[in-house]
């Protein structure tokens, strides 16, 4: 995730390469992002708090304490310090604000698809967050998709949904490739239409702002095969497996981060 955004702020010009630096414990990984990005490296941690700006945190989450307890860090500019934003799955905001007493924090959580640009990210602003550092943090995550604010509470929410969600979504295209195979098509056309009309039902919600019960209704027609399928959908509980999802996931994002 961490390179998916260098990436696109790269890429987009939001952050010339000059201007960003990357630590990275690994050898070979620092040399691939100087000759892929152009982008300072390092293997200290705590090169990075040098940042005017920001600061991103995109570690696991396992080893947050320990790189932690390894930084020594002194704000350049005690009236302008850059903001710690922690892309770190649960880690609450008390967590990341005990670390990093002075800074602006603000928690985001992206989702797969970030990786291509078509992500869906959340934030959340920690105490000392001001307008202009969501401001900012908006900007970086809109290089990698769609961004929300929502207050940290509801970020294990968002972990069961748009997090966990390209699982449940994938699932279902595999289901309905398999169900197309099921019908006699060959496996590959069977992916290629399931993928197909997936991406083209969500570009088509999202750029018309159709409700997605209203679409339904447009092609389901009075006996026919979609309410047939809808039917079997239905009594199969698919639409409360999708809710259980959502919610079970989000149960399990709190437990892991209380």
């Amino acid at each position: 995730m961490g390179e998916a955004l260098l990436s696109r702020l790269v890429a987009q010009k939001i952050y010339l390469p000059q201007e960003v630096i990357v630590s990275e414990p690994q050898s070979q990984r620092r040399d691939f992002l100087v000759k892929q990005y152009g982008v300072s490296v390092t293997p200290e941690n705590g090169v990075a708090f040098q940042a005017t700006e920001v600061v991103l945190l995109a570690i696991k989450p396992q080893v947050f304490e320990a790189v932690v307890a390894n930084l020594t860090h002194e704000l350049i500019d005690r009236d302008r310090p850059p903001i710690v934003l922690s892309i770190l799955a649960g880690v609450p905001l008390q967590k990341l604000e005990a670390a990093f007493p002075e800074y602006p924090v603000v928690r985001a959580m992206p989702n797969t698809p970030a990786t291509v640009g078509a992500g869906m990210t959340a934030i959340a602003p920690g105490k000392l967050a001001q307008p202009t550092h969501l401001e900012r943090a908006r900007t970086i995550f809109r290089a990698v998709g769609e961004v929300v604010e929502v207050p940290e509470n509801l970020i294990d929410a968002v972990t069961g949904l748009s997090g966990s969600g390209p699982g449940y979504v994938a699932i279902a295209i595999e289901a309905l490739t398999d169900g197309g195979v099921a019908a006699g098509l060959p496996r590959a056309i069977a992916a290629k239409l399931a993928l197909q009309t997936v991406l083209g039902t969500a570009q088509l919600l999202h750029e018309s702002g159709m409700h997605p019960a209203e679409l339904k209704d447009r092609v389901t027609s009075p006996g026919g095969t979609t309410i047939a399928g809808i039917a079997q959908l239905e009594e199969a509980g698919f639409r409360s497996a999708l809710i259980q999802a959502v919610t079970k996931a989000c149960d399990r994002a709190k437990e892991l981060g209380s």
